[in-house]
């Protein structure tokens, strides 16, 4: 790990203080998971309203600041982990506290940004980028962006030049998406819906990104041991699931690429063998995270003969992360891939594969964050050689999403 810059602040790294410097308004804070983005981000609003810290020494921002408006994660708002990065700049959310300066701070999450496309001349910090596509989130964004100050912070910050398009149309690069689309799209014509064939004039592309693209790296070195487990499953209820396309759950013809694809994935997640693959890891391992997707794994986990303290974060349950010497913490994917960390331990376990491979890279940096005491950390995937789990697994290794529909046409 880097050394801390005792000549800047007493708790900011150089990388972070570089990137202070390199930064500016309409920039994406490019940091991996744990890497400090957060305070990296409070520090360039402190220092653009006048403040300072160093050693021994605090220098307090302008008499007015402008009000500081963070959109983040409903985990990170619920868990006041914003808060926790406010104290070394002496503010806070909190109305009933003690306030250093006549400003006001807001902590809120992208769920409820359209309640802030009417503030003016602020200063807003959207954390875990969420301006992708043009639905509402996007909409509100553009609007904020065009009367504030803003930065975006993300560790996955684009995967086509199409996830660029908010953020290059709040900083002017084009008036809209159909300036982007007319400069440098060019379509398919042998779709019946617009789908992109290619890019054109990605030089002033790359040009326009390097301008906004602020990367942050920690130096810091982990080794990461991803370790593939292959298990058995039914292969006969298998094959005749793909044969027939019937649900033998419901005992009802399959309709929708959908529904094929969660099938297959059942029969290969119910296998017993995977349970047993699962507990040999455990036999090992007195604290583990495990991500999952769907409710039935959910019941096969906490059926476990196995004798941890069990907590979950999910759409049933909130709970925290233990505190007691073996335990699980169960996960699943859409609810608690991002927006957390834990220090406690340096193993996850993904007892099913996800889709998306930002979701995969955002659930692995759950561990490797800047604090944690270990250099080692331990990824154990556990997946069957079934067509439907091999194509899942090239998918994410090209850095792609798994499309049910491309899979169930070429199968």
């Amino acid at each position: 790990m880097k050394k801390i810059n005792k000549e800047a602040t007493p708790f900011l790294f150089d990388y972070q203080m570089e990137a202070v410097e390199n930064m500016k308004d309409g920039c994406i804070l490019n940091g991996g998971v744990g890497s400090g983005k957060s305070r990296t981000s409070l520090y360039y609003y402190f220092k653009s309203q006048g403040g300072k810290i160093e050693p021994g020494k605090y220098t307090p921002m302008k008499e007015k600041p402008l009000d500081l408006y963070i959109i983040t994660t409903a985990r990170k708002r619920d868990t006041l982990e914003w808060e926790g990065e406010l104290v070394p700049f002496m503010m806070t959310s909190f109305a009933d506290h003690t306030h250093l300066y006549n400003h006001t701070v807001v902590i809120d999450s992208w769920n409820n940004i359209k309640k802030y496309q009417d503030v003016k001349n602020t200063f807003f910090i959207f954390d875990e980028q969420r301006v992708v596509g043009y639905g509402a989130w996007t909409k509100a964004f553009l609007k904020i962006a065009k009367a504030n100050r803003w930065i975006l912070l993300s560790a996955t910050p684009g995967d086509s030049w199409s996830d660029y398009i908010p953020v290059f149309i709040a900083n002017g690069f084009y008036k809209n998406k159909s300036e982007f689309n007319r400069e440098h799209v060019v379509f398919s014509r042998f779709t019946k819906y617009p789908k992109i064939d290619r890019y054109v004039n990605t030089k002033r592309l790359i040009r326009q990104r390097n301008d906004i693209l602020i990367n942050m790296d920690t130096n810091r070195t982990f080794v990461e041991h991803h370790n593939e487990i292959y298990c058995p499953f039914d292969r006969e209820k298998y094959k005749e699931a793909m044969k027939n396309r019937w649900d033998p759950f419901k005992n009802l013809p399959m309709q929708q690429a959908s529904d094929l694809c969660y099938v297959l994935r059942r029969i290969v997640n119910e296998s017993e063998m995977r349970v047993v693959a699962l507990l040999e890891i455990l036999e090992k391992v007195d604290r583990a995270i495990i991500f999952y997707n769907f409710d039935y794994e959910r019941e096969i986990l906490l059926n476990l003969d196995v004798s941890y303290t069990i907590t979950e974060w999910n759409g049933h349950k909130h709970q925290e992360i233990p505190d007691c010497d073996r335990w699980l913490y169960l996960v699943q994917y859409a609810a608690g891939n991002e927006g957390w960390n834990c220090i406690k331990t340096d193993t996850i376990i993904f007892y099913s594969q996800t889709y998306s491979y930002k979701t995969l890279k955002q659930a692995c940096g759950r561990i490797k964050r800047l604090n944690t005491p270990y250099n080692d950390l331990y990824y154990y995937h556990l997946k069957s050689n079934s067509n439907i789990d091999l194509a899942i697994s090239r998918s994410l290794k090209n850095k792609k999403n798994f499309n049910e529909g491309n899979f169930v046409k070429w199968n």
